[in-house]
């Protein structure tokens, strides 16, 4: 009885720190999509700085607030996926970026919250539910492996 109620509370908890990381998460890169698609808070120098052209932040811009909407959506684990390798790659090319054109900021700014972005993301894909993750989908290994079996089959029959 008392392992079946610290299981439950330990997924809870779980659910709890997934859906709060995940929301500051989906606030900040909703958040950051916004001010460069209305080119707001200093994006222009920013890209300037690093010698982007201006349109990357429309393109930028664009992802971003899909990529946080798809995060809240409820399904499509693969998209999910691609969304946090994408904001993964996103976030680390910032970082480096600054890093590369030695433009720091003050006090590392430039590179220190692009690269909390990216732990957030990060803390948010080791936190997913279950059935957020590919690979675990329930009968989903099953079902693929025993579609592979009749492939092969025709193929060699």
């Amino acid at each position: 009885m008392i392992k079946g109620r610290d299981q439950r509370m330990k997924t809870k908890g779980k659910m709890i720190a997934y859906w709060t990381v995940t929301s500051l998460l989906v606030f900040a890169i909703m958040l950051s999509g916004i001010g460069q698609l209305m080119q707001f808070g200093g994006n222009i120098e920013l890209v300037t700085n690093l010698g982007y052209p201006l349109y990357i932040l429309t393109i930028l811009g664009i992802w971003k607030v899909l990529g946080a909407i798809a995060l809240l959506m409820p399904g499509f684990p693969r998209l999910k996926e691609w969304v946090h390798a994408g904001i993964f790659f996103l976030m680390t090319g910032a970082a480096l970026s600054h890093a590369f054109a030695n433009d720091y900021g003050d006090y590392g700014f430039n590179i220190i919250l692009p690269l909390s972005y990216a732990a957030l993301n990060i803390a948010s894909w080791l936190l997913r539910p279950q059935g957020r993750m590919i690979g675990n989908l329930p009968g989903n290994t099953e079902k693929r492996a025993k579609m592979q079996r009749l492939a092969f089959k025709k193929i060699n029959a």
